[in-house]
């Protein structure tokens, strides 16, 4: 439906034409929009307002960046669960390396080493 019509003016809250959507909606008001629908023959008017804010969480790894993952010996699933996912062990530090991207959302997730 909205592919089909034409957005032909975009005002910001407090230019003319807002003040009452002003009123309304406050703070949250983003934007308004008019727009024409040729084939009902009719014009919109929309508005854009926020409807929810929350901080937003920095996530501690990027999706390529290669992240220690603590496995004790004798945990031979998810040991073989690595090797599955091409992980590279670290003889030395006794962890296991692979992207954050494979790790991310699974089992795999909690076990992350600090380093």
């Amino acid at each position: 439906m909205l592919k089909d019509m034409k957005s032909y003016n975009h005002l910001k809250p407090g230019q003319k034409g807002t003040r009452r959507l002003v009123e309304k909606y406050g703070e949250s008001l983003l934007c308004v929009r008019y727009r024409y629908d040729e084939k009902r023959g009719v014009r919109l008017k929309t508005v854009e307002i926020i409807v929810e804010e929350r901080p937003v969480i920095n996530p501690r790894f990027k999706a390529t960046d290669i992240v220690p993952i603590s496995v004790s010996f004798d945990e031979m699933e998810l040991r073989e669960q690595l090797r599955v996912l091409h992980a590279r062990w670290d003889s030395q530090a006794k962890l296991w390396y692979l992207p954050y991207r494979k790790v991310q959302g699974t089992a795999l997730e909690p076990r992350i080493a600090a380093e």
